[in-house]
């Protein structure tokens, strides 16, 4: 790591990540900061090497999060540097399973976009709530909350009041499990679903899996400006300022 440099505020480092002061105190007791010294007044004094951790981590929580981000900071703290490249390959293979993942769905969305309802729907028609969730493999609550979302509206059976789900909701119900799974938002599949009930369009699917593949995209070049900060951050410095030579 870096040789200790000249002593910084904690302002200083709050200033140069756009942090309060409070934060950094925060990121010292953590770990995701080497120890930090203090004056003999007690002061804590802070250099270049915390402010390069500090910008490690910034960088890494863009990526990974800022719970992993934490957990790989603690890590090379503690020493174990191959504990902390091993958090960041497990972080790229989550983000690579979710790739695949939004693929397979973007397909399977649209093969249930396509299917027409295969008939007529009456009060007393289709299955209860309890059907479809074991046939989707959700639960019942689900179904509840996406209702009440008003992303879904099944009859109800006369006289008992039993929600009836017809071969048009139980449509909806895949898809929009199909996307709650693939982490949108409950307002971008209220879009989706008007589309397809309006006329039929899958472009706001196809909107909707493009932005996902944007923000994935976006994630894996934070990653890679994580990777970058933590290698300047392990790289010892020359006294002169430059990388020592490997």
């Amino acid at each position: 790591m870096d040789r200790a440099g000249p002593g910084l505020r904690p302002i200083d480092l709050a200033r140069a990540a756009g942090v309060s002061t409070q934060q950094i105190r925060n990121y010292a007791a953590a770990g995701v900061l080497p120890p930090v010294p203090r004056t003999a007044s007690g002061y804590r004094r802070f250099d270049t090497r915390h402010l390069r951790a500090l910008l490690a981590y910034r960088a890494l929580a863009g990526g990974h999060g800022p719970d992993a981000a934490q957990s790989i900071m603690q890590a090379v703290h503690a020493g174990d540097v191959p504990l902390a490249l091993r958090l960041i390959d497990a972080g790229h293979a989550a983000l690579h399973e979710q790739r695949l993942s939004l693929q397979a769905t973007g397909e399977a969305l649209e093969t249930v976009a396509g299917q027409t309802p295969e008939a007529p729907e009456t009060p007393r028609s289709g299955l209860r709530v309890g059907e479809v969730a074991a046939r989707l493999g959700v639960r019942p609550s689900a179904l509840r909350l996406w209702e009440s979302a008003g992303l879904l509206a099944p009859k109800r059976e006369p006289g008992t009041g039993y929600r009836r789900f017809g071969p048009a909701d139980i449509r909806d119900a895949r898809m929009i499990g199909m996307l709650r799974r693939s982490r949108y938002p409950l307002e971008q599949i209220r879009s989706v679903l008007d589309g397809l009930r309006r006329n039929g369009s899958s472009d706001a699917l196809r909107a909707a899996v493009a932005q996902r593949q944007e923000e994935l995209t976006r994630r894996a070049a934070a990653m890679l400006e994580g990777s970058s900060h933590l290698h300047r951050y392990l790289t010892p410095e020359e006294p002169d300022g430059g990388r020592a030579r490997r």
